[in-house]
């Protein structure tokens, strides 16, 4: 029997130290993105994809993730009683639709850290990992797309996308032999490198499928770049174990834990909407025609 993909974790307790000021006393995950917090396109993207129990890993000053996935009686109840149903089922939508738990990662020590918060929660089966900074837009979601992959060779496999060679030093990057299209054996990987020293343009972005030896190899990972432990360097301890693979997605990729990334979410997503949309392309060309 093949194994499915039913769990996934969310990790959430970074500073957001890229969005200071916005930062300093909300989450930068509940930063809107258009109406909606951003990790709330993440959860989505989760239960399109057949996610069935998520796991936040969470920090201090986390709190209002929490409060949000949560029911508000109150304001339900306001919703109800005005007949606002269209409101209220937004409202409620998310947190009826999947299974969602918490776990704290009392020291901030790196992505491989809080991942291996998850170990109890997992419980040997392969899961997904979604990293909130990163939203993916595309028809078919990312990690629906990962998990499709993974029924097929039953491994790990990281998500990737190409970028300029100048830019490696903002990623994790890969050595892989090209399987097919978009489909690579990955051979190593590096946390973070000079150009110079990046074995290929291809970026590792924030979606994960991992198998549970992972986690006996991020326990045995040393402290590496930032004095944290590496996602990056348990996964190329993991490569003398089994096969790793990679995989290109079809879509486009914000980086909403930055600035210009943040932005740019906004005004793309406001321009799909039938609300926003030709209000907000006739204002932005008649402000760069302005210029």
């Amino acid at each position: 029997m093949k194994r499915k993909i039913k769990k996934a974790v969310i990790p959430v307790a970074g500073f957001g130290t890229r969005l200071l000021p916005a930062t300093k006393s909300q989450p930068k995950e509940m930063l809107p993105i258009v109406d909606k917090p951003a990790v709330q396109y993440v959860v989505e993207e989760a239960v399109q994809s057949e996610i069935e129990d998520l796991l936040f890993v969470t920090g201090r000053g986390k709190r209002a993730i929490e409060d949000y996935f949560d029911y508000a009686v109150e304001l339900e109840t306001e919703l109800e009683l005005k007949g606002k149903f269209d409101l209220l089922e937004q409202v409620r939508s998310v947190c009826e639709k999947i299974k969602i738990y918490y776990v704290r990662q009392k020291m901030a020590r790196g992505l491989g850290d809080a991942v291996y918060q998850a170990k109890d929660f997992i419980d040997g089966e392969p899961f997904a990992v979604l990293l909130a900074d990163d939203i993916i837009d595309s028809v078919k979601p990312a990690l629906l797309q990962m998990i499709e992959k993974f029924e097929t060779c039953e491994r790990s496999i990281l998500l990737v996308m190409k970028v300029p060679i100048s830019d490696s030093v903002h990623y994790g990057m890969i050595q892989a032999k090209k399987i097919s299209e978009g489909f690579y054996e990955v051979e190593d990987l590096i946390e973070k490198p000079e150009a110079i020293e990046s074995p290929s343009n291809l970026a590792i972005v924030g979606r994960y499928i991992l198998t549970p030896a992972i986690f006996d190899l991020i326990s045995r990972t040393s402290e590496g770049k930032g004095g944290e432990i590496q996602l990056t360097d348990a996964i190329r301890g993991l490569l003398a174990k089994e096969k790793v693979y990679a995989y290109e997605f079809e879509g486009q990729r914000f980086d909403v834990g930055e600035k210009l990334g943040f932005l740019m979410a906004n005004i793309s997503f406001a321009l799909k909407r039938e609300d926003l949309g030709k209000d907000l392309k006739a204002y932005l060309k008649k402000l760069l025609e302005s210029l």
